[in-house]
């Protein structure tokens, strides 16, 4: 066969060893040699040994997904061999926690190392009151996989500078980072229909808030 299809730029090439890579700008690519975690339904394409299997929440987690909507629908990936993840055409990226943790929301992660623990958590200062926000809390040490609608905005933030993001647009932050909710209109402005900014999640300290180019959730055709 030719053509451009075929080109290099498409056709996938051998791998250099096990674990997770960027395979383009809408894909990633899993060495599995043992076990992973996915989004469930993220798979697209895998060749090898691999068993899927529904990753179980426990009484604990379905609580909290009923209660916050940012549950995991996860699923364990095990076995050798690879596998390719996409969700929805969306951008791929990689974040690598070394013994730290890393603040994400739910609805952009894709695929993680075994290696990795997650929490549900509320995010401090924005809570039921404030509309109720909960992430996923990621830590240890290994690579996460994440989606975004368009090239996302890494924004340093400083005790200099804090950085003030839509809650519809944040896509996670860095450890040492700490949230509170920030109102930046008046009430009477409120009343009279306001800007459509009126609560922004504020973040200082030390580190990097990552924002997609976005502040709705694309409307699915049904």
């Amino acid at each position: 066969m030719k053509g451009d299809l075929f080109s290099s730029d498409h056709v996938v090439q051998p791998t250099a060893g096990p674990g997770m890579s960027v395979q383009n700008a809408k894909s990633i690519r899993y060495v599995v040699n043992g076990e992973m975690f996915a989004r469930q339904g993220a798979m697209v394409a895998y060749r090898g040994n691999l068993q899927f299997e529904r990753k179980g929440q426990g009484v604990g987690g379905m609580l909290k997904r009923a209660v916050t909507g940012e549950g995991l629908p996860l699923m364990a990936v095990r076995g050798q061999g690879e596998a390719w993840f996409a969700h929805e055409a969306q951008n791929c990226f990689i974040v690598e926690v070394s013994g730290d943790e890393f603040t994400v929301n739910g609805r952009n992660v894709l695929c993680f190392d075994a290696t990795l623990a997650y929490t549900i958590r509320t995010v401090k200062g924005a809570g039921i009151t404030g509309g109720g926000i909960f992430n996923s809390v990621f830590t240890g040490t290994g690579k996460l996989g994440l989606t975004c609608e368009g090239n996302p905005l890494v924004i340093p933030v400083s005790p200099q500078q804090p950085v003030y993001v839509d809650t519809d647009a944040v896509v996670g932050w860095t450890a040492r980072l700490h949230t509170s909710l920030h109102r930046s209109q008046s009430i009477g402005s409120m009343l009279r229909g306001g800007s459509g900014e009126a609560v922004q999640l504020k973040l200082e300290g030390e580190g990097h808030v990552v924002v997609r180019p976005s502040e709705l959730t694309p409307q699915k055709e049904h």
